[in-house]
């Protein structure tokens, strides 16, 4: 890569190897890395820092840190780390297999926060202090601004309060992405004011990141791509899952209470997620608009057929060809397209304001409408609980959606009592599976209950669910949410036992 990326004569000063630069981190540290998704982290600093992890250990001695990131990343970050057993601590939300098993096995220890909490945790000093900051950009201008790259995530925060900062500067990341960010700064309490975002297209910052120069002691230059997994074309449960949405919006909208465009829309990460795009790019709704997380391949291509206005957003999470689709022609789509921090893309302020419309995954919900994001039988993390809490709880509408059963019909996605809860029912007002769509807004507990097993259980599950909730209520002591407390996870304990859930 020619220098033509890095502009400014003090941080040319500063070029060297991704070795030399992971020799700058000590042992012990606290890391805030760039990334949100498999979009925008870095690199090949994080590789350098496992081999010399591995170094240290072949010779007896222990190395580790801890890692604060934006969300999940990708292999050459979280993977790279976890097989060295280079990670002490994690936060706040992770998805690859490696990492993943250090933390169920015990050896990694894992913060899952809230993703809107995250830099304002970091900034109260809730979270101990930041020695080090690992951040890829696209370029550094003559006058020392950084372009970022093609996620925000948390990066404004951990170049304000790290000691240190290294900077991978990707010459892969299209020049293009230049004027795309949006880069606010929320102020910390007592002085914080609100946030001036009263439309998903208003732009209320700076394109640029800004950093102390006397704190970068390391440039390193890459030209390595972003790497996300390819989305498996919607199944049938997917697409039914997306036209029991689809017929809820029409609803609403005959209803009056939802405008014709909708509102903004906010989709989690996924198949699913994926397959509702798809189909409100098919649909009869224009001019729609998203405030979201992370733009995926669906976005794009509502964007491409007219039918998505903006897309705002702190990250891509692109499948391999709509990323390179996304690059080759990325002045094209940099109109429709705006990413920010992820303390302001989930702020509850603006996502309350802005009426958003929250549609998110989830592993599990019991009868009463609680959903389970996280856990699967209840003690083991699948990947954490993201965004989903930000935009659930102060939703225009929440909604979270899943295949009414899984593991070849073993396990049933609609259970008794969740066995891990992460959205309580007050903060869930719409369930869906291929099944049906519960809507719940308004309904208490009991009226909840029978809505949900009848609309949403899987056939093969729904009378032992109604046989449990029928003996709940004639033995529980309180009938306002009837539970037999003895008999409530024995589902969860007959699927560890045996294999398959049931009654």
């Amino acid at each position: 890569m020619s220098e033509e990326r890095i502009l400014n004569p003090q941080f040319q000063n500063r070029i060297m190897s991704a070795e030399e630069a992971a020799a700058l981190v000590p042992a012990g540290a606290k890391i805030g890395v760039s990334g949100f998704t498999g979009a925008g982290y870095p690199k090949v600093v994080p590789a350098a820092l496992a081999k010399r992890i591995l170094d240290a250990r072949i010779s007896g001695g222990k190395f580790r840190v801890s890692l604060w990131t934006g969300a999940s990343t990708a292999p050459e970050l979280d993977s790279a780390l976890a097989i060295v057993d280079g990670v002490e601590k994690r936060l706040p939300y992770q998805s690859d297999p490696v990492l993943r098993n250090k933390i169920n096995e015990g050896s990694v220890e894992y913060t899952d926060i809230h993703l809107s909490h995250v830099a304002q945790l970091a900034a109260f000093g809730f979270l101990g202090k930041l020695d080090v900051a690992v951040i890829e950009v696209a370029g550094v201008t003559a006058d020392g601004k950084l372009i970022p790259s093609s996620s925000v995530g948390n990066n404004p925060t951990w170049l304000a309060l790290a000691d240190k900062v290294i900077l991978e500067v990707n010459s892969w990341q299209s020049a293009a992405l230049e004027g795309m960010h949006d880069i606010y700064n929320v102020a910390l309490p007592p002085e914080r004011a609100p946030i001036p975002l009263v439309r998903a297209t208003d732009r209320i910052g700076s394109p640029y990141l800004e950093v102390d120069p006397a704190k970068v002691v390391a440039v390193v230059k890459t030209h390595h791509p972003d790497r996300n997994s390819a989305f498996s074309p919607p199944d049938e449960n997917s697409r039914k899952i997306a036209g029991h949405i689809l017929e809820f919006f029409a609803h609403e909208v005959k209803q009056g209470r939802l405008p014709q465009n909708l509102l903004p829309l906010q989709s989690g990460v996924g198949n699913i997620a994926n397959a509702v795009l798809s189909g409100l790019n098919e649909g009869p709704f224009g001019n729609l608009t998203s405030y979201t997380e992370v733009l995926q391949d669906g976005m794009l291509d509502m964007i491409k057929s007219g039918k998505l206005a903006c897309a705002s957003a702190t990250a891509f999470s692109l499948s391999p060809g709509a990323l390179e689709e996304l690059n080759k022609d990325l002045a094209r789509y940099s109109k429709n397209i705006i990413l920010r921090p992820q303390e302001v893309s989930n702020h509850p302020e603006v996502i309350r304001r802005l009426g958003v419309i929250a549609m998110n995954g989830m592993i599990e919900a019991d009868i009463y409408g609680n959903v389970n994001s996280t856990h699967i039988m209840g003690t083991k993390m699948m990947n954490g609980l993201g965004g989903s809490g930000d935009f659930a709880r102060n939703a225009y509408l929440s909604i979270f959606m899943t295949p009414s059963q899984a593991k070849g019909g073993d396990i049933s996605c609609i259970v008794p009592m969740a066995s891990h809860v992460d959205h309580t029912e007050h903060d869930v007002q719409v369930l869906v599976t291929e099944q049906g769509l519960a809507d719940l807004r308004g309904l208490s507990p009991k009226e909840r209950a029978r809505v949900v097993i009848e609309n949403c259980a899987h056939p093969d599950f729904k009378p032992a669910l109604k046989d449990y909730y029928k003996r709940a209520y004639a033995k529980s002591a309180g009938k306002h949410t009837p539970h037999l407390l003895e008999e409530c996870l024995s589902w969860h304990l007959r699927y560890l036992d045996e294999g398959k859930m049931g009654g």
